[in-house]
């Protein structure tokens, strides 16, 4: 195959699809599996398309052992990223002990393929096409999900490589990148998302009589099966004190008066260098995939043990997807008497939480079926803060009067100069601002921005998103 000339690489090098004025920007909706064997790249690729140095990166092979979560936008559509370890089939059917570790590491990796929507099978066009490649490419034909074939390491237009030898996989047209410089990772982005399935029209779909979807998360052990159970009335859910009980979601539905609920317990979240077994890997994936069909997550904590970082984790999870929050700081029978009086209790459990401004804290006893009863009308009254829409003349009106009040910080030479702001028409509150320069706009000016929309529309519970974006016409102004 011939190589494309130098200044053609470089063009579709820079050829990166940024979303368009007004685009809406929803919450996660779909995973993308990036897959292949040991050493090619793909640890790389998953810091470069999240934007984020969470996987380690080194010439060592195997470095990766638990599969890595990270959340991706392009083109209007938000996404999972998961990183995996390198796939050898041979590998699985030793039986030695000191395999065991490895073992996991590969049902890890079919797990990932299993529950993808989209595989990405990257191979490295340096060394070309290997057997190890075949294997991996036959495993992928079989799973009967859509696979993206991708030749990473394509550095340098100038520096030959093997690219024809990738087209022997069978899997259609490949793209060819640098996750190491960014080469052409627009295009890959573009495939990707024409790839993906769209976004389950279950997932917050209007009715005549509005449904609550709520999701149950927390660590394990904190209650969550017995505080469904509290909700139902009967025992939909086993209980065990033995952490990890649940690992499938269970899906429950009633009525509280106020129109239907569908409730989901999920298995316990835990941080990922605390997650053991393959099991569990499937069942915190279940729980992540629950949570994008809901509009609420009732996080359960223990409040014999007070907040702990694994809790605001799991809140950030949450947060990430753009739902809203309620806290139940379930066990509160297991308080004394001194402390459960303290008013001072349920505000230091509420500050862990700060990210979350507003988010309502509640004290449950789902043993005893104390204030279980507050839990749904604080869940729809976040659902229903988190649907609020404000008026654009509003908005406008609300930025331009905090950017006069308190100018942003010149940079470069320029001053920020605010066009007009209006709220996206997607399901998790997003304020789109269109500005003469998007770096102008500081992690600190936004807060400050946000405090300001938020004394007027408080979106209690739920995460508010301030997208600056430059407007069409002004890239050179």
């Amino acid at each position: 195959m011939p190589r494309a000339t130098a200044p053609a690489r470089r063009e579709r090098a820079t050829r990166r699809r940024r979303p368009r004025a007004g685009e809406p920007v929803g919450p996660p909706s779909g995973i993308v599996a990036i897959v292949g064997r040991p050493n090619v790249g793909k640890s790389t690729l998953f810091n470069r398309l999240t934007g984020q140095r969470r996987a380690i990166v080194d010439e060592m092979a195997g470095l990766t052992r638990d599969r890595l979560y990270g959340v991706t936008d392009w083109g209007g559509r938000v996404f999972t990223v998961v990183d995996t370890a390198g796939l050898d089939p041979s590998l699985v059917v030793d039986a030695a002990d000191e395999a065991a570790l490895v073992r996991g590491t590969q049902e890890q990796a079919r797990m990932a393929i299993a529950e993808a929507d989209v595989c990405c099978l990257l191979v490295d066009v340096r060394h070309g096409v290997t057997g190890l490649d075949e294997d991996v490419a036959r495993i992928l034909r079989s799973g009967g999900k859509p696979v993206l074939l991708v030749g990473n390491k394509a550095d340098s237009a100038v520096d030959p490589f093997w690219s024809h030898e990738v087209y022997r996989l069978g899997l259609g047209d490949p793209v060819f990148i640098s996750a190491l410089q960014g080469r052409d990772t627009g295009d890959l982005l573009d495939r990707v998302v024409e790839l993906l399935p769209p976004p389950s029209e279950t997932a917050e779909a209007p009715a005549a009589e509005h449904t609550l979807r709520a999701t149950i998360i927390g660590r394990p052990n904190v209650g969550k099966s017995s505080l469904l159970n509290a909700l139902v009335g009967e025992e939909r859910a086993l209980v065990s004190p033995v952490a990890g009980t649940t690992r499938d979601t269970v899906d429950t539905w009633l009525e509280d008066g106020e129109g239907p609920v569908q409730l989901v317990d999920t298995a316990g979240l835990r941080r990922r260098g605390v997650v053991t077994t393959d099991v569990e890997h499937y069942s915190v994936l279940r729980a992540l995939r629950a949570m994008e069909r809901s509009e609420v997550a009732i996080l359960v904590t223990d409040a014999a043990d007070g907040i702990v970082a694994q809790d605001r984790h799991v809140a950030g999870y949450a947060s990430d997807a753009g739902k809203a929050l309620v806290v139940v700081a379930n066990k509160w029978d297991l308080l004394d008497q001194e402390t459960r009086a303290d008013p001072q209790t349920l505000k230091k459990i509420a500050a862990g939480f700060q990210f979350v401004p507003g988010v309502p804290v509640l004290a449950v006893s789902a043993k005893d079926g104390r204030n279980v009863r507050r839990i749904l009308p604080a869940a729809r009254m976040v659902a229903h803060q988190r649907s609020t829409r404000i008026p654009t003349p509003a908005l406008n009106t609300l930025l331009r009067s905090a950017i006069d009040e308190h100018p942003a910080p010149y940079h470069k030479g320029k001053r920020l100069k605010l066009f007009y702001a209006a709220q996206a028409a997607t399901p998790s509150p997003t304020i789109v601002l269109f500005v003469n320069d998007p770096e102008l706009l500081n992690f600190a000016y936004l807060r400050y921005l946000e405090n300001r929309i938020r004394a007027v529309f408080p979106f209690n519970g739920s995460p508010l998103r301030l997208q600056p974006r430059r407007r069409e016409g002004d890239r050179d102004r």
